[in-house]
């Protein structure tokens, strides 16, 4: 019998994680050296973890299906990481990101855990300048901030539009030194096939090689799951195409919880889909919301015009746009957070103000801010301000040193120039607060299996705000389960080395290979990609931006069917003893398959709707989310053979420092 306990340590709320820390069980330097801990993924999470790890004296092996560690999808991040410094001295602290999170996650996140996360922030950035990572800095040497949706304060701390590249880099250095050092072996283009659980605690994994398919066991003492999130279960998303969910998903089926799958992000600053064939899609930086101002055409003719070629966006005049954000939430306009932005775009589009083709695109313009910043400049300069070439000019200077890489980006996949015409964007999957269950140790319902950074549900609630992910990330591999995994450690001294050999590695092996086998020797008619694409229309027409009961069940039965047809009629070619790429996706979208399944069941059974869970039966009469009392709580799902028969066991979530009201950016 599954029994959920978070362990959340007694006390005040600023005391508990200070508490914790001088509670839980150490391991002696001398012992940790006899620990192996098994960590699976690389990204900030992975390698901050592997590094802290193995400089504490732990036996560390790492995994990654890259090529290298620093291929991880954390790369991707662009605009920044939060952190309570409170350097624009405006009114910042650690309780205000605190209260911001537990809010912008719609009151669905777990209060301590958040609260933890915004204490250790402050750290984060010191470690982080530390390791020489190049945040932008002030004009006077100060380290710059900017702000971020959900938020009227600045607390982001940034590197242009390439944040997570430089983080990572950061925490790859470190993971670097511990690899020549000898204390981390590295295994590379090594995908987690399966989780092995031996006496009720996890013991190792099941791996294959990518380049040449070979299964391999590997044993250690706690492992850890560093592995992200499952957006690609939409097939277009802002993630990498390799990006998957077969490690958490594998884990859950050998006894650990999935939590609050329906808790998914859309993200509003994205590159609109252009076509059928498109593999995935690009994401604008949330920080290009801080100068530019959306808005689309008042006027219908105006948008019929500007979709028939006869009409330029910058034609259209000032008194005849609609700076929809701005008019509905005075109080945060452009900076609401993401669930809100995306919802007002999908209002305004479906109303037949959608500004592309497809008429699914709004604007994001950057005109007032070139004006802004060049009158600025020109003051400065003691130039003419009334030039408006000049300042426009002197303005678009500015935003080119805050934003360039992105404005090229954006130029490179648009073939337009985002500084004469505004940009396209429209919302996309991005981001999942849902995850596997963990306490507060970041420990799962398996012992020694923790799971870390977006594989987890813990931070997030029902919404991510902007720059929390990376927060989250490094949080958990720098400075909480360093801690926290020595309790569970300490206790398992006695053990003694776990054979390979045992009956639980070979179930496990042959489990794997007969699924290998099943796929090639499946000789179907379709390839991987038909399925997935079909599984991703389904997500995104009935699970995606706004769900009803109706649309969810049918989605439950379509991809039932869907994954009964996909093990009879998949093609995969080539063999298992070579690099076969379509192998490894079939593999992972097998797993999207079941998990996009449990997805709909648990957004029929919360019936409210809560930030990025949007039920159209539950919002207000401005189309505002429309939370209920009675499920403010986790759903955490026991795997039971099929995603139909999945179990559903609840953590209610309690408020003892955040008083619960209507979320309101008005």
């Amino acid at each position: 019998m599954v029994e959920l306990n978070a362990h959340i340590p007694e006390g005040p709320m600023a005391e508990k994680w200070t508490r914790h820390k001088f509670g839980v069980k150490l391991v002696n330097p001398s012992n940790k050296r006899k620990y192996k801990v098994l960590v699976v993924g690389t990204g900030l999470a992975g390698a901050s973890a592997a590094a802290t790890l193995a400089e504490l004296g732990y036996q560390v092996e790492s995994f990654t299906y890259s090529d290298t560690p620093r291929r991880a999808h954390s790369i991707a991040a662009q605009g920044g990481i939060n952190a309570a410094k409170n350097y624009p001295n405006d009114g910042d602290s650690v309780h205000r990101l605190f209260y911001d999170t537990v809010k912008g996650g719609d009151y669905r996140s777990r209060e301590a855990n958040v609260h933890r996360l915004a204490e250790v922030s402050n750290q984060i950035i010191d470690h982080c300048v530390a390791q020489g990572i190049p945040f932008a800095r002030e004009y006077g040497g100060n380290l710059a901030n900017r702000s971020f949706g959900g938020a009227q304060v600045s607390r982001t701390f940034y590197a242009r539009g390439q944040t997570g590249q430089q983080l990572l880099l950061g925490a790859y250095g470190a993971l670097q030194k511990e690899i020549a050092n000898g204390s981390v072996k590295m295994h590379t283009r090594c995908e987690l096939i399966d989780v092995v659980v031996i006496d009720g605690r996890a013991r190792g994994i099941i791996t294959r090689n990518l380049v040449t398919g070979e299964i391999e066991r590997h044993v250690g003492d706690a492992v850890v799951l560093a592995t992200g999130g499952y957006g690609n279960v939409f097939y277009l998303s802002t993630n990498a195409m390799n990006c998957n969910a077969s490690a958490a998903w594998r884990a859950c089926k050998k006894g650990a919880l999935f939590a609050n799958p329906c808790f998914t992000q859309i993200h509003p600053t994205c590159i609109p889909v252009h076509g059928d064939y498109q593999s995935k899609l690009t994401l604008m930086s949330e920080s290009l919301r801080n100068d530019g101002r959306i808005w689309v055409p008042k006027k219908i003719e105006d948008v019929e015009a500007i979709r028939a070629g006869k009409l330029k966006p910058t034609q259209i005049a000032e008194e005849d746009r609609d700076y929809y954000l701005e008019r509905r939430y005075p109080a945060f306009g452009n900076l609401v957070p993401r669930d809100v932005a995306s919802r007002a775009a999908k209002e305004r589009c479906d109303a037949g103000y959608g500004v592309n083709a497809t008429g699914e695109a709004v604007y994001l313009d950057f005109a007032s801010a070139f004006m802004r910043y060049g009158k600025e400049q020109a003051h400065v300069r003691g130039l003419d301000e009334n030039d408006d070439a000049l300042v426009k000019k002197l303005g678009q200077e500015v935003v080119k040193t805050k934003y360039g890489n992105l404005f090229q980006m954006y130029e490179k996949i648009v073939d337009q120039n985002p500084y004469e015409t505004p940009m396209m964007i429209y919302p996309a999957v991005h981001y999942t607060m849902g995850g596997v269950w963990v306490d507060y140790n970041l420990q799962t319902t398996v012992p020694g299996l923790y799971c870390i950074g977006e594989a987890n549900f813990s931070d997030h609630g029902a919404n991510r705000l902007g720059a929390s992910a990376l927060m989250q990330g490094l949080a958990d591999g720098y400075f909480v389960l360093p801690y926290t995994i020595g309790d569970y450690l300490a206790d398992d001294i006695r053990t003694g080395p776990i054979s390979t050999d045992s009956k639980e590695f070979e179930d496990a092996e042959k489990s794997v290979r007969e699924n290998i086998e099943h796929l090639i020797n499946n000789n179907g008619t379709h390839p991987v990609d038909y399925f997935h694409k079909r599984l991703g229309k389904i997500m995104w027409n009935k699970c995606g931006m706004a769900r009803n009961a109706e649309g969810l069940k049918e989605a439950i039965n379509e991809i039932a069917e869907l994954r009964a047809e996909f093990w009879k009629d998949v093609r995969v070619p080539g063999t298992n003893e070579e690099f076969n790429e379509e192998l490894a996706k079939a593999l992972r979208v097998a797993d999207f398959l079941e998990l996009g399944e449990l997805f709909a069941k648990d957004a029929l059974q919360r019936e409210e709707s809560a930030g990025g869970h949007f039920r159209e039966e539950y919002q207000t009469e401005e189309g505002e989310a429309m939370r209920r009392k009675e499920f403010q709580y986790v759903s955490a799902w026991e795997y039971k053979g099929e995603p139909k028969d999945a179990v559903l066991h609840k953590e209610n979530l309690v408020y003892e420092n955040i008083e619960v009201k209507e979320r309101s950016y008005k």
